[in-house]
């Protein structure tokens, strides 16, 4: 609502806006007093208003006044054209903020009923009046886009674990843009973020606000563990769930309606592959569980992951690295097209990955690994109280400034957590913790890629084991990859395989540094296929939270 209480004004002049309050509550305005044109001397009357409420008046509403040093610099530029009044695109925004959901926005954080009042208010009202009208506009405008294309929070006041730096629009910058603009259509679409996985989310999200106004989709009971072959009353709900999401023929077959057959074995493992389950064609708790998820949830789950795209940064660039934490994968990108994928271990739930962006600067083959003070305190130095020859014999080491000491040197049961003055390292080889290569982005947190030689914890479907770094499947074939786009030439597969032959320690700078991105997505699109999977974090929850908690301006 919009009050005027300036000091010293005439009580006339208040009179006038308490009139136009009223107008705007009751919303008694004809419509197409909105829609006329403002004459050449109008446009000038109104800058002026503009250009002086800016500058002189207190009591603007605080949207405006939160935005007013870019208002200003617009209105004042009389090169600039009246963005609102008078022009089709105010109906165009308030039909924007009307359908925020749209882009995962929440249609109520937005003023698109005050807009239309005050749309059709304009034509009852002085030039003091419809400059506070085109400010609202524009200060909704600026809201909404901000919100649109950087979100609505900084990251790390979401999560101390979000390390992504917090982006702001360019004000100034998005009201020019709008002016030369032929359609709000084409500026909104093109000002939201342009990366294809956005697009997917939009679209997903589309579909699944649909299933949820068709009432969603039915439940599984549970029960015991369903296998393929066996026959079980449960048959037909499954059958009837996975119809509406995932392509089951929800006609069973007339020989055996309660048969788990193979034909609904096939559309089981493709649901328990998209949702990062075991993909065994067993039915059992964990996939009756996530067949069981809500279609609201669900709907949440894309709209979280909406928000997180906007944290990213605008240009990933055309060559660079991709890890979802939550999906437990890393994706290449080359020319801006996905050239491979890889399964990654990622951090404990305790020893959470961080989520930040930086650039892989060079490879270390045959690495040492240089234990974390934490690590070397809380898990190996009991260790080395125990038996610190078996530590020496799985090729570790202390160091104090220049010197080396073999592990059975030292007397360990005098140091603890607080004296603890040798640094750790594992030499290279077989037992090394880093395996025969690390990609390396130096950063504070102290993470990277890297190989391991447990093997095994790749074919695990959830794969947080590390201690916040994130583990590779297929390094070496990684490492010849990051080399060719890096601008190192000549490291084929046979020459990265003579250099890890040799044992030995050795740096490979990259000419190029290449941008690596450390995310957390609960949900995307893959090949037109949405996939969702488990908070492991609990980073969703407190996304959500926030969300739920977003004071609102107007």
């Amino acid at each position: 609502m919009i009050l005027d209480q300036a000091a010293g004004r005439s009580l006339a002049a208040l009179a006038s806006l308490v009139f136009l309050v009223v107008a705007l509550v009751a919303g008694g305005v004809s419509p197409s007093r909105a829609a006329s044109a403002l004459s050449p001397a109008d446009r000038v009357a109104l800058r002026a208003e503009i250009v002086h409420l800016l500058a002189n008046e207190p009591e603007l509403p605080l949207p405006v006044r939160q935005r007013a040093e870019a208002l200003a610099a617009y209105y004042s530029d009389g090169a600039h054209p009246i963005l609102w009044l008078g022009e089709p695109r105010s109906a165009d925004l308030i039909t924007w903020l009307r359908n925020a959901a749209e882009d995962g926005l929440d249609p109520a954080a937005y003023p698109a009923g005050q807009l239309e009042k005050l749309a059709e208010a304009v034509g009852e009202t002085n030039s003091r009046g419809r400059a506070i009208v085109e400010l609202h506009f524009s200060a909704a405008f600026l809201q909404f886009a901000s919100d649109l294309q950087v979100g609505r929070f900084l990251p790390h006041k979401v999560d101390p674990d979000f390390f992504q730096e917090g982006r702001s629009i360019d004000q100034l910058g998005a009201l020019t843009l709008l002016s030369v603009s032929d359609s709000l259509d084409r500026f909104f679409l093109q000002w939201q973020p342009q990366a294809p996985d956005y697009a997917d989310l939009r679209a997903a999200l589309a579909d699944y606000r649909a299933l949820a106004g068709a009432g969603g989709w039915p439940t599984v009971p549970l029960g015991e563990s369903l296998k393929p072959g066996m026959s079980d009353p449960r048959v037909p709900a499954l059958r009837a769930r996975l119809a509406v999401t995932d392509g089951a023929d929800p006609a069973a077959p007339s020989a055996g309606d309660l048969v788990y057959d193979d034909a609904l074995v096939a559309v089981v493992k493709a649901f328990q592959a998209r949702h990062g389950l075991d993909v065994d064609s067993v039915v059992g708790k964990g996939t009756v569980a996530a067949l069981n998820v809500s279609v609201e949830t669900r709907v949440r789950d894309i709209v979280l992951s909406m928000e997180r795209w906007r944290w990213m940064p605008p240009d990933l660039g055309r060559n660079h690295l991709i890890v979802n934490i939550a999906g437990f994968e890393l994706r290449r990108f080359a020319g801006g097209r996905l050239e491979e994928r890889m399964n990654v271990v990622v951090g404990r739930p305790y020893n959470k990955t961080p989520v930040f962006s930086d650039r892989v600067r060079y490879l270390e083959f045959n690495p040492y690994w240089n234990v974390p003070h934490g690590i070397a305190v809380k898990e190996e130095l009991p260790k080395l109280k125990s038996n610190p020859a078996a530590r020496a014999a799985a090729g570790f080491e202390a160091v104090r400034g220049d010197k080396v000491y073999p592990l059975t040197s030292i007397n360990w049961s005098q140091y603890g957590p607080g004296n603890f003055p040798f640094q750790l390292r594992q030499r290279p080889g077989p037992n090394n913790a880093l395996g025969r290569v690390k990609f390396m982005f130096p950063n504070q947190f102290d993470v990277y890629l890297h190989d391991t030689p447990a093997r095994s914890l790749f074919d695990k479907a959830e794969r947080a084991f590390s201690h916040g770094c994130i583990r590779l499947a297929r390094p070496l074939d990684l490492a010849v990859q990051v080399l060719a786009v890096g601008g190192v030439p000549g490291w084929d597969m046979a020459k990265v395989n003579a250099v890890v032959a040799t044992g030995k320690r050795t740096v490979v700078n990259l000419a190029e540094p290449l941008p690596v991105h450390i995310t957390y997505f609960t949900a995307w699109v893959d090949q037109g296929i949405p996939n969702f999977r488990a908070d492991i974090y609990g980073q969703d929850e407190k996304l959500n939270a926030a969300l739920d908690g977003q004071a609102l301006s107007w």
